[in-house]
């Protein structure tokens, strides 16, 4: 052995030490370059619904009318007066007279409405088409943020405006649209459509929505697919995406008010104690925004992710490909905006507080409200164990306010026929879209029909540009012809798919 033999033997040694390191660090970055570079849709470019030519000017003409009855719905008064309710019904028929030709109509809860177009094969399970026909009201004082009245029915500027464009005599309106379409084109159904229309779904939809299910659970009626009105189609708010993006609501979240209570002894000011009524709430409070409850990648928000992550630049794809890597980052992407930071978990939101009479006296009692939003796979119950947890003091009771407890949805399956009838009927009107599944974060009327079908979406075709969404319920609410139209030849393709003999592939 020669006196190098060592130092060359070390120096091989190292080789390899530097070999493996080398292959550590390339092989998973191999990895995480292939499943980006191989994150990609997978889709097939359908035949344009080239025939379904709508008039704007009539479709505008008829949101316009039913817009200019005033069906508002009150908290303080409740529904609007039956007479109301008679007026718009009385407008669609006279709108829409081939629809009420062939279709039955019934008056449900004297205010409601339902539709049915029969089918010739009863075998087939039939499709469900929901609206509402109340609206909100206008806030006192916002007139004049109005560009047009709310309750005029004006066209101009290329929209319809004013308190239901949107939110919903839209859908209404359209999907009346859609079959009268059709049967201006000799369209039979096979499949049987059911259209419901509630009328009180701004207070909850209790007794629209709920007895409008209570008599098709009666029938036996168990559809292939609910639609109802919930998300929409977006664009410029997906980062990375600059095609539309329709969002299909596949679940709801569930809500629950939770009321906090501290108590004291009161007394004057001057003589306060270490931690005051007001003061123990205020600490309850900021531990619980302090601790949220958890986020998770995996929960609802992973099929929207699977969706729209193939549709982002290479940047974005590497990290949205390798969640099992970069999982940390993009929760923390995610959750800096409130948008989608809902998305991840269960949120919490203090919304009343109420303490104190005088300046100089220690209030006995002060109370507030927390508003908590559910995540799909947690509970009511699960989110007052979280509080009880959190808050962490035997001196401030909790309650759950029962008026206010709705466990959220199930999520409904993306890969059942009625998700592919909605992905395909998109892809055909609005060619180059992007279909993705969502959280829907608020309640809707297709909660009262789960009972009816596991196969409930909420998806309103309404371009909605960023800085919009303040339409809803604000003022200043109006939808363009273009969408409008867009929106009615979705419904007319829906119905039209539904009774096709063809496989449905998206």
């Amino acid at each position: 052995m020669t006196e190098d033999t060592p130092l060359r033997m070390r120096s091989s040694r190292l080789k390899r030490t530097l070999t493996l390191a080398a292959a550590l660090v390339l092989l998973p970055a191999a990895v995480v370059l292939a499943r980006a570079a191989a994150y990609r849709p997978e889709r097939n470019v359908p035949a344009r619904a080239a025939d379904l030519a709508v008039d704007e000017a009539k479709v505008a003409d008829h949101l316009a009318r039913a817009i200019r009855i005033q069906t508002i719905s009150s908290e303080a008064t409740g529904p609007a007066p039956v007479e109301a309710f008679t007026a718009l019904h009385a407008a669609l028929a006279e709108m829409f007279p081939r629809a009420h030709q062939a279709l039955r109509r019934e008056v449900v809860a004297e205010r409601s409405l339902l539709y049915t177009l029969e089918g010739s094969d009863p075998a087939l399970e039939p499709v469900l088409l929901l609206a509402h026909l109340d609206v909100v009201g206008v806030e006192a004082g916002t007139e004049g943020q109005w560009k047009h009245p709310p309750f005029a029915g004006t066209v101009a500027d290329g929209s319809v405006w004013g308190r239901g464009s949107r939110d919903d005599k839209l859908g209404a309106v359209s999907i009346l649209q859609a079959v009268e379409l059709l049967l201006e084109q000799g369209f039979k159904a096979r499949r049987t459509v059911h259209l419901a229309f509630g009328h009180d779904e701004e207070l909850g939809g209790h007794r629209g929505a709920g007895e409008l299910a209570k008599l098709l659970k009666s029938r036996g009626v168990r559809p292939l697919l609910v639609l109802d009105e919930g998300m929409t189609l977006t664009q410029g708010m997906a980062p990375g995406i600059d095609a539309p993006v329709a969002l299909i609501g596949v679940a709801e979240k569930g809500c629950v008010n939770v009321e906090l209570v501290a108590r004291a002894e009161g007394g004057h000011s001057s003589i306060p104690p270490p931690r005051t009524a007001i003061g123990a709430l205020s600490r309850a409070i900021a531990r619980l925004e302090d601790h949220p409850m958890p986020r998770h990648l995996d929960g609802p928000i992973r099929p929207l992710l699977d969706a729209l992550g193939p549709e982002m630049g290479f940047g974005n794809r590497v990290v949205f490909a390798n969640r099992w890597l970069f999982g940390p980052l993009v929760e923390r992407r995610l959750s800096a905006k409130p948008t989608s930071d809902a998305l991840l978990h269960t949120t919490n939101a203090a919304t009343i507080f109420e303490a104190g009479v005088k300046r100089s006296a220690l209030p006995q009692q002060a109370r507030a409200i927390v508003n908590f939003r559910i995540l799909p796979g947690d509970s009511v119950a699960s989110v007052l164990q979280h509080v009880r947890e959190v808050v962490d003091d035997p001196g401030i009771s909790l309650t759950a306010l029962q008026e206010s407890q709705v466990e959220p949805t199930p999520l409904s399956d993306t890969s059942a026929t009625g998700y592919r009838l909605i992905e395909r009927s998109l892809r055909e009107v609005i060619p180059g879209v992007v279909v993705a599944p969502s959280l829907f974060m608020g309640r809707s009327d297709s909660r009262y029909y789960m009972e009816l079908s596991p196969h409930v979406y909420r998806f309103s075709p309404q371009r909605l540009l960023p800085g919009e969404t303040s339409q809803f319920h604000g003022p200043g609410e109006h939808i363009s012809l273009a969408s409008l139209a867009e929106g009615v030849r979705f419904f007319a393709q829906l119905i039209r798919h539904s009774s096709s003999t063809e496989d449905v592939h998206p």
